[in-house]
Parts: structure tokens; sequence; C-alpha cells
């Protein structure tokens, strides 16, 4: 009963702080900083999961609540605003996948409140103890934006149409690469160590070599099939 208030009082911290929109819009105050981090170092201690790192509860497709200053979804995050103005692009949503010793963040993203697009983000994850794992990037990929047609403006609609018909006409193999999505090579770029200092069926609870969290929620739904090896094949304790 104590584990399962202290979650309840975690995910209620969170909304208090004007959720996930106010954390990546920078809007969150430091007073509600301090009372997330509070809830979050209470719901640590009560960690059920002692070797998260090899634990099937770690793998599955996880929503980003809150980040801190090494993560990926921050990562994400700043990539995006840096590049495109709150006025036209929206981030509305950033979840992870983790399955066969990597992770693939996703940044849902929507331009213009009509263009959907995202962002993906694939690291490879080492088991290197029963509580810390080390963490590297891969790679980055602009998907290829759907667009709705019912909710453009009518200004916009004619500067769509062309735009489609122009891309009709390139080659077909610069055709294609724009259809896929453009991929950004990060290998060798960046990498961090991090413990996971809460894991259950529910929350996972990560913290980097500085020891800023990142709360997650498990999202419901199906996964993937799973490949025979395991999170854990880097590590023996």
């Amino acid at each position: 009963m104590e584990r399962l208030s202290a979650k309840e009082s975690l995910l209620l911290a969170f909304k208090d702080a004007g959720g996930f929109q106010s954390l990546v819009g920078g809007k969150t105050t430091e007073m509600h900083r301090i009372d997330v981090n509070e809830r979050i170092i209470g719901l640590e201690r009560l960690n059920p999961t002692p070797r998260p790192t090899t634990s099937p509860f770690l793998e599955g497709r996880w929503n980003f609540e809150w980040f801190g200053s090494g993560s990926p979804g921050l990562f994400t995050a700043r990539f995006l605003f840096e590049r495109f103005p709150v006025t036209l692009a929206n981030l509305v949503g950033l979840d992870m996948l983790i399955k066969d010793g990597y992770s693939k963040v996703t940044a849902n993203l929507k331009f213009l409140n009509s263009i959907e697009s995202k962002f993906l983000l694939t690291t490879k994850l080492s088991v290197e103890g029963p509580i810390r794992m080390k963490e590297e990037y891969v790679e980055g990929l602009f998907e290829t934006p759907t667009v709705s047609e019912q909710a453009i403006p009518e200004q916009l609609k004619d500067a769509l149409r062309q735009a489609a018909g122009s891309l009709q006409q390139l080659p077909a193999p610069i055709k294609d690469a724009v259809s896929n999505g453009l991929t950004l090579p990060l290998s060798g770029t960046f990498q961090r160590l991090f413990i996971i200092s809460y894991l259950d069926e529910e929350i996972l609870i990560i913290r980097d070599s500085a020891g800023a969290p990142d709360v997650l929620t498990r999202l419901e739904g199906p996964l993937p099939p799973l490949a025979d090896e395991t999170i854990a094949t880097e590590y023996e304790s």
C-alpha cells in the first residue's frame, strides 16, 4: 500500500507541475521541480526490483513523464525546438521502446496543427551491472510527414499541392530518399552511463551520472515480438 500511495503521489505531482507540455516548454517552476524530485526519492526507496537491468519488466514501450539533463528525451526535445519555432511545431508526445538491447525514442510532432511527423532516436544499451547500463546513440530519423488536408488552412493548400507535384517530378532515387525520411548517423557522437533506481510493471526511473532522473510510465498495447536473446547478454553476475 505504501508503494501504491507513493506512485499515485508522484503522478499527481507531474499533473500539478503542468505535465509534459510544461516540462518541454521550460515552464516548470523550481517549486514544482523540488516537489517532483522529493516524491521520486520517496518512490525509489520502495524499489521492488533489486536487479532491474536483467528484469523482464524493463522491455516494453514507455512514456516519458519527466526527464533530466542527460536524457535522450531532453536531447530529442532540444534538437527539435532549436530547429522549429514553437509557433510552427509542437511536440505532442515522447515515448521509448526498449527491446533486444536497443531503445528507440519517438517524438511525435505536429506542424501548423495539421501536419504530423515523427523523429526517432535509436540508442544501443549495454548492461554493466545489476542496476547500471551504458547507452550509445546510433542514429536519428525524421519520418516523412503525413498531412490531413481537412485541417490545413485554405491559404496553404495550393502551396501543399505544388510541393507534392514537385516531389513527383524528382528523379526516382531522390524521391525514394525523401519518401523514406531523413536519417542522421549518430554513432560515436554521444554515450552515457545511467542507473535504474526504480522498476516495476508500471514505472521506470533512470538516473544519469549527475543524478538527474527520467521517469517513465508503461504504455498499454501489444509489444513487437521479442528475439531469442535478452537485454542481459553482456553482463554476468
